[in-house]
């Protein structure tokens, strides 16, 4: 029962308020990303979600589109921007992950949803991560002992 509904309340009644507490920063980022990266601001990626079927994951921008003379993208280290570095040191890139866990493709804690690639590298027992919704923290990061 939890599972089925519990789970999916305590998700909404965390992440509707603090969608409304955080727009703000993320409009705010949004302009920033726009301004320094220009558009498209948000990153999108196929991921595999519940019973491993494909989702959008939704992440602020870090990186620009900058090509070498044969077309071929540069290195992250070479397209990662300052602005970046900074939403990556801080999580704050995986704000828009919230609106996953609005849609209910995601959940607030679960296993963090892998590249679509590494489907068939997984054992049997690997696999059983696609029995839960992806989340974007996992349980190992809120099941924390404190001293």
């Amino acid at each position: 029962m939890y599972t089925t509904f519990g789970k999916r309340l305590l998700d909404l009644m965390i992440v509707i308020p603090g969608l409304i507490l955080v727009s703000p920063v993320m409009v705010l980022l949004f302009i920033l990303a726009r301004i320094n990266l220009g558009p498209p601001t948000l990153f999108r990626q196929q991921r595999p979600g519940l019973q491993a079927r494909p989702f959008s994951l939704f992440k602020f921008r870090t990186m620009i589109d900058a090509r070498d003379d044969q077309g071929n993208l540069l290195p992250d280290r070479d397209r990662l921007t300052p602005l970046g570095r900074f939403l990556r040191s801080t999580s704050l890139d995986e704000l828009p992950e919230l609106f996953n866990v609005l849609k209910w493709d995601m959940s607030l804690v679960g296993p963090r949803p892998l590249l679509m690639q590494y489907l068939g590298r997984y054992t049997p027992e690997q696999a059983r991560r696609h029995e839960v919704r992806p989340g974007i923290t996992g349980w190992a990061q809120v099941n924390v002992e404190m001293p």
